[in-house]
């Protein structure tokens, strides 16, 4: 074979070369936001709200805090994260992953004590309450209490009143904090605890009690823009803070810490 057609050949090649081809365009007028298995409910509805204002389609995940913050870490894509910790978002911040500047606290929750609504029991929440025996041989529904935000306070709520050691080896740890409140809705677990805005939406459980403010750290949501997030992303977060955002995260049981216009 001559060069030439050697030549023409590698040519051609080069034209049908899956390589060659341009990149896939982008979803047109899209956000993805990735957050806090917490937020899923009053996410999607705001999410609806801000596609009827802008028409813009929103694209959401939702999973642990930690979960997503190592997959904005390990794959590109995402152009919001809103967190239900600080560790999350300090985690991202510190490997300079989101845009400088707009990180914001955005929320603030409460834990609670949960049991089947069908349940009679009661239990006061104090140092050195006897949960233990008040699970009565059953387990205690949480959040992964090493990985994600609401195992992590419930944790340190435990800890603070005195009686993690006695229930540790009693526990039920869901992937997250939405897991834990299904374990208590099934009647797999006699209590279990969870953000109040999870109890809330789910019938089949009841609040027990309110765990105090101080048993635990505050438990904020912050929100922002991952350092490679699509033009025109920070209008979402500008939405998350106006009047139909506020009102619809009120509703849920969520207290709002930022506010615009």
């Amino acid at each position: 074979m001559s060069a030439r057609a050697i030549l023409l050949l590698l040519f051609f090649a080069a034209l049908v070369s899956p390589r060659a081809l341009p990149a896939a365009p982008a979803i047109p007028n899209s956000i993805t936001v990735l957050a806090a298995a917490s937020l899923t409910d009053v996410l999607q509805d705001i999410g609806r709200g801000y596609e009827r204002a802008t028409g813009r389609k929103v694209v959401f995940s939702f999973a642990a805090s930690m979960t997503l913050a190592k997959q904005i870490e390990s794959s590109s894509g995402a152009d919001v994260f809103v967190s239900a910790d600080a560790e999350s978002m300090d985690y991202l911040e510190q490997r300079k992953l989101i845009a400088t500047g707009t990180r914001q606290n955005l929320l603030a929750n409460r834990l609670v004590l949960i049991a089947p609504a069908n349940s009679r029991a009661t239990l006061n929440i104090m140092p050195g309450f006897n949960l233990l025996g008040s699970l009565n041989g059953g387990r205690l529904a949480v959040a992964n209490t090493a990985a994600v935000p609401a195992g992590r306070y419930a944790r340190a709520a435990l800890v603070k009143l005195g009686v993690w050691d006695s229930v540790k080896a009693r526990l039920a740890e869901g992937e997250d904090v939405r897991a834990a409140l299904a374990y208590v809705a099934r009647g797999e677990a006699p209590f279990g605890i969870v953000y109040a805005t999870d109890a809330r939406i789910e019938p089949r459980v009841r609040i027990i009690a309110v765990f105090p403010d101080e048993s635990h750290p505050p438990i904020l949501y912050s929100a922002a823009l991952t350092a490679d997030a699509a033009p025109g992303a920070a209008g979402f977060l500008t939405f998350l803070k106006g009047k139909e955002a506020r009102a619809k995260f009120e509703a849920a049981g969520f207290a709002v810490l930022a506010s615009g216009p």
